[in-house]
């Protein structure tokens, strides 16, 4: 393919599958794609989906059919490509194959290194109305072998997963279905990636995981790193200046990894760490794996670790025989952590999952109204972090210029916006800078030194 095609994938969910967009954009490119903002003028387009919310397949179909209209409104040399990729591709591929005809292609989170094969068989195919390529099998080999080298990251921040699929078998959830068995990849690999976003101008890495401190990467010499060695290793890169990582498990938490806490400088302040619920019935029943008490006891660890650190969670509201006590507990926990941010959401049965066949399913008025208490806690707790931040000075990531004249944004070490006046060239670069002014979703700054470090 000599001529340029035009691709657009839109990203569902979670940093897995930003990581997975940008990747299938990286396999596409030796084939002639080039990324565009919209399906209208797409030659090939890629729902990249995620099964974890509500209605997360109906809302792949409703997009579906509006490409559809647009599929059909193209001419005969200027073909469409439909595609479903991700957690629901995987989850009900034949489904999909059979309620949208018109779906060229369909395949899972384990095989998009395949592209180049499907689109040679989708050419071949040579039906506009639909090829019917399914491909939801969890291959044999590393997907992770087959990837092109990375293409330069947008920005001065990048992912990079190191580990994939979740053998908790928590009963809510259709990750151990849809991504499959936990698998980390190999140390050496993921330092080759590693050095290659830092040589393409990555100032920060997000290491990512379905359960990301379950990483056990085989060294190549007959043992492996955990999540806190391969932190280490990777602050000893030069030119790396931020080191994050997401999602945890609670009950992966250990010693090690409390230690590089306290030990990396460039590892953020910041850690999300999902405790679902506070009470430790509720938490029997989701099959978590820890107590409240646990949870808590790892939190007091790491705090002592890294006194300025501060969390952020995933909540789950109404869970099938969650009664007011245990809502009680679980607004409780939030109090004494103090959660900086989270996410919450009313509990959805996922199809095949225990949690969806288990009785006492909680009334959707109740829970709904359990969910606004518990957010209204969380944004209470945030907005005062928030007001904490005047008057401190923090190092910030300057990513982007800003909204208004003059104004650059960036993250502070706690994951906040930050909007500062500073001139265009400090882009790409670190500044202390002096938070003057706090919202609930963002930070005010001004500068008070010069650079600190550049790209």
């Amino acid at each position: 393919m000599t001529k340029a095609k035009k691709l657009f994938i839109k990203t569902y969910g979670c940093q897995m599958n930003v990581y997975d967009s940008s990747r299938m954009e990286d396999v596409l490119k030796p084939l002639g794609y080039e990324t565009t903002d919209g399906p209208d003028d797409a030659n090939m387009v890629i729902l990249n989906t995620c099964h974890i919310r509500e209605k997360a397949s109906e809302k792949v179909y409703s997009e579906l059919g509006r490409l559809k209209k647009i599929k059909k409104k193209r001419s005969e040399n200027d073909e469409m490509i439909i595609a479903v990729a991700g957690c629901v591709a995987q989850a009900e591929g034949e489904e999909i194959s059979r309620r949208a005809p018109y779906v060229d292609m369909v395949f899972g989170p384990q095989t998009y290194h395949n592209l180049p094969e499907m689109l040679a068989k989708a050419h071949r195919a040579g039906d506009e109305t639909g090829r019917g390529i399914l491909m939801t099998d969890f291959p044999a080999e590393d997907k992770f072998d087959h990837l092109p080298d990375p293409v330069k990251p947008e920005g001065y921040t990048a992912f990079l997963s190191i580990q994939e699929g979740c053998d908790k078998f928590c009963t809510y959830c259709v990750v151990p279905y849809t991504r499959g068995a936990e698998y980390s990849r190999p140390a050496a690999q993921v330092m080759k990636e590693a050095r290659q976003l830092i040589a393409q101008g990555a100032l920060e890495i997000t290491l990512l995981g379905q359960n990301v401190n379950a990483y056990h990467g085989d060294d190549g010499h007959g043992g492996e790193w955990t999540l806190g060695r391969l932190i280490r290793e990777l602050a000893d890169l030069d030119g790396l200046e931020r080191i994050r990582y997401t999602t945890s498990y609670p009950a992966e938490v250990d010693d090690d990894l409390i230690s590089a806490h306290a030990d990396v400088p460039q590892l953020m302040p910041y850690l999300h760490l999902p405790v679902q619920a506070g009470s430790n019935r509720v938490l029997a029943a989701m099959n978590r794996n820890h107590t409240r008490e646990q949870y808590l006891e790892i939190i007091a660890k790491l705090k002592a670790a890294r006194p300025d650190l501060a969390l952020s969670s995933d909540f789950i509201v109404g869970f099938p025989g969650e009664n007011e006590r245990d809502f009680e507990d679980t607004l409780d926990i939030i109090r004494q952590v103090g959660f900086i941010q989270a996410f919450s959401f009313v509990y959805s049965a996922r199809p095949g999952t225990p949690a969806a066949a288990m009785d006492l399913q909680v009334d959707k008025v109740v829970a709904n109204e359990r969910l606004q208490i518990l957010q209204k806690l969380l944004m209470d707790i945030q907005t005062q972090f928030n007001e904490d931040c005047v008057g401190r000075e923090f190092p910030i990531l300057l990513e982007r210029v800003g909204r208004k004249p003059g104004q650059l944004v960036g993250r502070s070490p706690y994951m906040q916006p930050v909007h500062v006046e500073a001139p265009l060239d400090f882009v790409g670069q670190i500044h202390d800078l002096k938070i003057i002014s706090a919202r609930p979703n963002s930070l005010g700054a001004q500068i008070i030194h010069k650079v600190r470090n550049s790209a």
